[in-house]
């Protein structure tokens, strides 16, 4: 029971910041049709971003919760600023263009944000420890598990629910939705789409650098960071369908469930695993188990 619990909290612990990350690839994928590469690069940024500020706040004796304060504002200035550079200077002139073109775009992009990095926060590893010290631990089932751990499954859940209310029950989501469904139909009906797209693409970047800035505190900060984190929001969106947030949510958690099992049980393959359940899904849904149904024009 013991190993049960702790692959499950393990588990859903790894998916949960694959959850917040994956769904901002896939409003950017869903509103844009834009595969954006750079989305790892957001997610250190704000990893960094975040570790920066709690550490300089820490040190100037400011107490430990407002970690979590810093840990917000910074997924919101990395979206408000990079999300709008990005946006405006470079991907507004790939709208339309051959996806391979957007790809080599994106992934120019990533590397560049790669090296900005380093040159603004050098090469030292950062460690923001305050906030998961913070909150301590509990005994869950008879194992000692840290409460801010916990803490993300919470917020991961809070962000996918969010964003699928505001996509399916407010104004603002049927706005997105007639964009998807048709941009020059919406153009003809008033819709600003090109403060649609640059909206959505902040949002996309501040829920990208959230993952990044709510992670910061379990692990070193380091160059390289957000290499990983991409290859496996490509594999959660493929998986669960690209556009589709509950396929994120579903895949986010079956790849976190399924790295937990193999690292605990065939730490040789865990990466063998994550790839081959993708593998099978492109085999027998190419478009992923919740990809959402394409309009065709008649």
């Amino acid at each position: 029971m013991e190993t049960f619990i702790t692959n499950l909290l393990n588990g859903l612990q790894y998916s949960s910041y694959l959850v917040i990350v994956s769904v901002g690839l896939t409003i950017i994928f869903g509103v844009m049709k834009i595969l954006n590469v750079a989305h790892g690069s957001f997610y250190a940024w704000g990893a960094y971003t975040s570790a920066f500020f709690i550490g300089k706040f820490s040190d100037m004796g400011w107490p430990d919760a407002f970690g979590f304060v810093i840990i917000f504002a910074s997924a919101i200035a990395v979206g408000l600023v990079l999300g709008f550079i990005i946006e405006r200077g470079l991907l507004r002139f790939m709208y339309g263009r051959d996806e391979v073109v957007i790809i080599l775009a994106t992934f120019g992009l990533f590397l560049v944000l790669e090296d900005v990095i380093l040159l603004v926060f050098g090469v030292d590893p950062y460690f923001a420890y305050q906030p998961m010290a913070y909150l301590e631990s509990v005994e869950v089932g008879g194992i000692t598990r840290d409460v801010y751990g916990l803490s993300l499954i919470l917020v991961s859940t809070l962000v996918a629910a969010g964003c699928w209310y505001g996509l399916n029950r407010t104004k603002w989501g049927n706005i997105l939705k007639a964009v998807i469904f048709d941009r020059e139909m919406s153009v003809s009906m008033g819709i600003n789409v090109p403060m649609v797209y640059t909206v959505t693409f902040i949002g996309g970047t501040a829920l990208g650098a959230l993952g990044g800035a709510y992670i910061a505190p379990t692990v070193s900060v380091a160059p390289g960071l957000g290499g990983e984190v991409i290859v496996l929001s490509f594999a959660v969106v493929v998986i669960g369908g690209m556009g589709s947030i509950p396929g994120a949510l579903i895949g986010s958690i079956l790849i976190g469930l399924l790295r937990a099992i193999s690292v605990h049980e065939f730490p040789q393959i865990e990466l063998f695993v994550i790839f081959a359940v993708m593998a099978v899904v492109l085999v027998f849904r190419p478009e992923g188990l919740f990809a959402p149904a394409k309009v065709r024009k008649i």
